[in-house]
């Protein structure tokens, strides 16, 4: 399975690698689709890939860390929809 999300990082959660973290304590592989970050907040476009509920759980873990999770709005370029 594979799902796209938008994250958005604060100001605490923008300078951890948690998009690296989420790849590698989780089953799923991540491929970053469109992102803008700078060293106060940022968004990214994240595809995931792998088990459904891995997907989930990774999710849940992401928003512990204090990250929104959304789906991809109509102006986030997706290549193979959203």
């Amino acid at each position: 399975m594979e799902k796209h999300v938008r994250l958005t990082f604060g100001p605490e959660s923008v300078k951890k690698p948690l998009v690296y973290q989420l790849g590698h304590e989780f089953k799923v592989v991540t491929s970053i689709r469109m992102a803008d970050v700078d060293k106060s907040i940022g968004w990214v476009v994240l595809g995931l890939e792998g088990d459904p509920d891995e997907i989930e759980r990774a999710l849940a873990w992401v928003r512990a860390q204090g990250v929104r999770v959304d789906e991809p709005t109509l102006g986030d370029v997706v290549e193979g929809g959203a």
